[in-house]
């Protein structure tokens, strides 16, 4: 299989989903609906916003089926995006009436880059995450850490370095603050 082309599940689920599958997308609702729904309330703080954007994402997936493009990525990342750009959204509808632009965008900005933050840490490998966990939830250092996974000292510090080394991409910003190609609906994620 060629390094691009997305997971066979992907491609099946893509293809249910075009030919009005109602299952497939309760198959996608019980994988993703967790992601989308603390993404979109990392944005906006809000529990009732999130839950209306989750809807609104797994509306526009069944509406819009065909807008997913496998070469782009995988279904969980254009999913993501998705909700990411929805919630950007909703809070600069919200906040457009409060504060200036610069207090915006700035909001904007944090938001955007606590769900990336997030995210980065659900979707990295289970030993990075592991290990940043138990370094940042549980204050222990890399040698407490090692013993607890049970791996060398040596191992520990490679696994938290990579891991804030991925963490740290959370705060870097697109040269335009744009979705990626074929990630969401047309408009979402393009300057105002």
């Amino acid at each position: 299989m060629p390094k691009d082309a997305p997971p066979r599940w992907d491609r099946r689920m893509q293809q249910r989903l075009a030919r009005g599958e109602a299952a497939a997308l309760g198959e996608l609702y019980d994988r993703f609906a967790s992601l989308v729904h603390s993404l979109a309330h990392r944005v906006l703080g809000d529990e009732g916003g999130a839950d209306r954007v989750t809807r609104e994402v797994f509306g526009y997936i069944w509406q819009h089926p065909d807008a997913y493009d496998p070469r782009q990525g995988s279904l969980r990342s254009w999913v993501a995006g998705i909700a990411q750009g929805r919630a950007v959204d909703r809070l600069r509808q919200a906040e457009r009436d409060r504060g200036s632009r610069e207090e915006l965008e700035e909001k904007v900005r944090s938001a955007n880059a606590a769900a990336r933050a997030d995210y980065i840490v659900t979707s990295m490998p289970a030993p990075l995450r592991a290990a940043l966990e138990l370094a940042y939830f549980q204050r222990r250092d890399y040698r407490q850490a090692a013993a607890d996974l049970r791996i060398s000292e040596d191992e520990a510090r490679r696994r938290l370095r990579l891991g804030l080394q991925l963490l740290s991409t959370a705060n870097a910003l697109p040269p335009e603050d744009t979705a990626p190609p074929g990630y969401g609906p047309p408009g979402y994620g393009t300057p105002r």
